[in-house]
């Protein structure tokens, strides 16, 4: 759906993206991982032509994105700004209608739309006459979903969205992005600096560092088969928890079908388990089942 072939940009003569390459694929979550100043926001603005490349080129669905009008480009890719983005002056109905108003759509195809995704994301109707400063973190971040879903694009850019949410409210919104049906159907290059983040919510993670490519995989990949010191180096601090969140019940031996859901992941289970330790038998036989799953991907 994308390809970025050897594209670079600099800032007074200053390399912030240097010569990079990836795809991401049809109805993938790719997520831009690194620390800030890493490239990863210019690789996701020159996507759309925030910012344009110095060169290489960025294919979108095989057309050369500098052939295409600028306006035509971003009508066809939805954005999630930091912070939401929201317009402070519009309304949250204002705010979503956006796109659909400069496409020219209807009253009713605008209402029935925005119906249907305040639904989805779990917010109520009151809040479509209210203002964005009048919304809690959480709702604000929701309505920025639902303005970049509007007009039901097939690829979606997402930068740092969810980075100035706490934990609490950020555990929910990523839970109700993983399950939302009207995301599994787009192409998603989702930015963070969060490696939990990246870890839960990317199909694969591209780690970048200092404007390059430093390994492009799965989860799976990045612990078990860093390229170099610096992969291994950056999740260190984080290792232990993200083996057992990439980790599925079925990947584990001797774990039967009617013990447990063998779609959830290790630590998701344990967490329940441990809260009342009712079954401290399944518990202790997961704990153990990981441990011998864990030192095979390490042999």
């Amino acid at each position: 759906m994308i390809a970025v072939e050897s594209v670079s940009k600099s800032f007074n003569n200053r390399p912030a993206v240097d010569d990079i390459s990836f795809v991401a694929n049809e109805k993938e979550i790719l997520v831009l991982l690194g620390t800030s100043g890493c490239g990863k926001t210019t690789t996701l603005k020159m996507i759309n032509r925030l910012i344009d490349s110095d060169s290489g080129r960025i294919l979108i669905d095989g057309k050369n994105s500098r052939d295409q009008k600028v306006e035509e480009l971003r009508m066809g890719i939805g954005y999630v700004m930091q912070n939401s983005g929201l317009f402070p002056h519009y309304t949250v109905a204002e705010n979503i209608a956006v796109v659909p108003k400069l496409q020219k759509w209807n009253s009713k195809q605008i209402e029935s739309r925005t119906e249907e995704l305040i639904q989805k994301l779990h917010l109520s109707e009151d809040i479509l006459k209210r203002f964005p400063h009048e919304l809690s973190g959480g709702q604000q971040q929701r309505v920025g979903i639902a303005r970049a879903l509007m007009a039901n694009t097939p690829i979606l850019l997402m930068d740092e969205p969810f980075g100035a949410l706490d934990n609490i409210t950020k555990s929910d919104i990523h839970a109700e992005f993983k399950t939302l049906n009207e995301l599994k159907n787009k192409t998603i290059i989702l930015v963070t600096h969060d490696v939990s983040e990246a870890f839960e919510l990317g199909h694969r993670i591209c780690l970048m560092d200092k404007g390059k490519i430093i390994q492009i995989g799965t989860p799976k990949e990045m612990i078990y088969h860093p390229i170099n010191e610096f992969v291994k180096n950056f999740f260190a601090n984080n290792r232990v928890t993200l083996e057992y969140k990439i980790t599925k019940i079925s990947d584990l031996q001797n774990i039967s079908d009617n013990e447990i859901n063998k779609d959830q992941n290790v630590w998701d289970v344990l967490q329940n388990l441990s809260t009342d330790m009712k079954d401290v038998e399944l518990y202790n036989k997961i704990t153990t089942s990981f441990n011998e799953y864990r030192q095979k991907q390490l042999a």
